[in-house]
């Protein structure tokens, strides 16, 4: 039987490593990772939890920061749990996309009353239409 002593031993050892990898995820090593073009798009988004057993809480109300085929970055006033599935109703208008699912990667605190979250979608999505509007933007500026 292993001792106290090797259990906490691996749980240091891979807690030294996760810190580690952390310290390492600068924002330029993120965007070198992403395989997916990100556009900045402000368009409201309802976060809705994503299995049934959780349906009786409450939506919360966000904004995009950022969409790509592969995920989207919210902004909300509440925090949203890691690792949950959530059902992502974008507003109408500049993205005209239907419900999505989508897992959070991630959840920080920006400030007292905003959060910023990550979401990769479980189905990649098709924004050729968005680019195209970008084009069509970007010969007006």
């Amino acid at each position: 039987m292993p001792s106290d002593k090797s259990k906490s031993s691996g749980f240091d050892d891979w807690a030294h490593t996760l810190l580690t990898e952390l310290e390492q995820q600068t924002p330029e090593a993120i965007r070198k990772q992403r395989t997916n073009e990100r556009h900045e798009i402000r368009c409201g988004v309802t976060v809705r939890p994503g299995n049934a057993s959780d349906s009786h809480k409450p939506a919360v109300e966000a904004v995009t920061g950022d969409v790509s085929s592969g995920g989207c970055q919210v902004m909300s006033s509440q925090p949203l749990c890691v690792g949950d599935v959530y059902k992502l109703e974008f507003e109408k208008g500049e993205l005209d996309l239907p419900a999505i699912y989508a897992r959070c990667l991630r959840c920080r605190l920006v400030r007292e009353d905003a959060f910023e979250s990550g979401f990769a979608f479980f189905t990649p999505v098709k924004l050729e239409e968005m680019k195209a509007a970008d084009s069509i933007m970007d010969s007006l500026i």
